[in-house]
């Protein structure tokens, strides 16, 4: 498994806004600038994370975007599985795989399976505030 770049700019986003977590809406300039990601590149992340309700955005004068809540309350886990869609390490284990023939009978989904549990369990075991440390 190799988390995509949208995955780790969407965390940097994340931790930029948890670090300015009640200075009120950043805008987005601003959040580019320190993490030298394009403005481009943001249009596409910051939707996902608005849509997904992680954060709220504001147009216009005094406009941008701020954490809904506090930072110990997002897992990076729930964001890397709206980036990334899925963090199973094989297609059979993944979000809408379509159910394997040789399931039943393969020597490896055990391993897989517990692998794919492992992941999950380590980021969901990761907040905001803790990478902010």
């Amino acid at each position: 498994m190799m988390i995509s770049t949208k995955g780790r700019y969407a965390l940097r986003v994340m931790i930029d806004l948890a670090e300015n977590y009640g200075n009120g809406y950043i805008p987005m300039k601003e959040i580019a600038e320190r993490q030298n990601i394009s403005l481009k590149y943001l249009e596409r992340i910051l939707p996902v994370l608005t849509k997904n309700n992680l954060i709220e955005g504001l147009q216009g004068k005094g406009g941008g975007y701020r954490l809904t809540a506090a930072p110990c309350k997002y897992r990076v886990g729930d964001i890397l599985r709206l980036t990334e869609k899925s963090l199973a390490p094989v297609a059979c284990l993944g979000c809408d795989a379509a159910p394997c023939e040789r399931a039943d009978g393969c020597r490896t989904l055990p391993m897989w399976s517990e692998f794919y549990k492992m992941t999950n369990a380590y980021f969901d075991g990761i907040s905001l505030s803790d990478l902010m440390e």
